[in-house]
């Protein structure tokens, strides 16, 4: 395998601690690349800088290789340097380079700080997946949210809860069930997937009684869908869809907004969770938690959703041959 190639995130956080515990942890099994400035890593790291053309795999087995970038000032945990924000976003632009280059098999992103990116370079992207949908010059994107015990796509995502039920359209759910059926069967090999999709209102709408979403938009995307073949449940009562034994009748659960499907993946496994961006035209994971600035530097951070990540690229990278 080709190396999975992980963009060093915010510097102040706790990226560049958690991808030397993955290097530490997987390097036997997997080969990895680190983009970002080696000064930020921890000092008793093991590192060689590396080229693009470098015997990468080779050196991962040693060394975690780093594709080296200057950011000029050292970094200090904790507290986010707006003159990094413009290498911040050129490493996660580099990884999409070397995977689209075939350098690098995947493309795992350390966590950003979305304000300092703003701050410091007018970042004009709410987030990870919509910058890599611009760079891939992608029209829609879907983020799955994955654990071994559940796997969630939100329709919607970052956008305020009082925008959802306007941007919450048929065409918008269509390609959003449509992107997330074809990555089951490619990357998941999941032949035919079995897809429950939450109602927006509570009870579902409780027959246009608590909203009228699922009659009009929701309810006839479904309809539309299952005609062409697609084994599909709901729409269902967001409350009653994440118990063991509903969790057993889907392989994923498409919900309407954010924290609809957030909120039950981060209880069942707040640590594994894996955010995978479906729609591209590359493997792209993460892990799924923020800088956590309050314990960056202090020994404390917990790697095990970045080796999570690293280990379901990987299976993907397997899985699409």
């Amino acid at each position: 395998m080709k190396p999975i190639a992980i963009s060093c995130g915010e510097p102040a956080g706790i990226g560049p601690e958690i991808a030397a515990t993955a290097w530490k942890r997987l390097h036997g099994d997997i080969p990895l690349l680190w983009i970002g400035d080696p000064t930020h890593l921890p000092p008793d790291l093991p590192i060689q800088l590396a080229g693009r053309e470098d015997e990468i795999a080779k050196i991962s087995r040693n060394a975690l290789p780093v594709l080296a970038e200057d950011f000029g000032a050292p970094a200090t945990p904790g507290a986010p340097n707006p003159s990094h924000a413009a290498h911040v976003i050129a490493a996660i632009a580099t990884g999409v380079d070397l995977v689209n280059d075939g350098v690098a098999s995947a493309l795992c992103t350390a966590p950003i700080h979305k304000a300092a990116l703003m701050d410091g370079a007018d970042f004009a992207y709410p987030g990870h997946t919509e910058y890599l949908a611009a760079l891939a010059g992608v029209d829609r994107v879907v983020m799955m949210l994955a654990s071994d015990d559940l796997r969630v796509v939100p329709t919607t995502i970052h956008i305020p809860l009082a925008d959802v039920p306007a941007q919450l359209s048929a065409r918008l759910l269509t390609d959003s069930l449509l992107i997330t059926h074809a990555a089951l069967r490619r990357d998941f090999g999941i032949e035919r997937p079995r897809i429950a999709v939450a109602g927006l209102n509570p009870h579902a709408g409780e027959d246009g009684k608590m909203g009228r979403e699922e009659i009009e938009v929701i309810t006839p995307t479904l309809e539309a869908l299952r005609s062409e073949g697609l084994e599909i449940i709901g729409p269902m009562s967001a409350d009653t869809m994440f118990h063991p034994n509903a969790r057993a009748r889907y392989d994923v659960a498409v919900c309407m907004y954010h924290d609809q499907a957030l909120i039950p993946i981060k209880t069942l496994d707040f640590s594994g969770g894996v955010n995978i961006t479906l729609g591209l035209p590359f493997i792209r994971t993460s892990p799924d938690h923020g800088t956590a600035f309050d314990i960056a530097g202090k020994g404390k951070a917990d790697a095990t959703s970045m080796i999570a990540a690293i280990r379901t690229a990987a299976q993907m990278v397997t899985q699409q041959g």
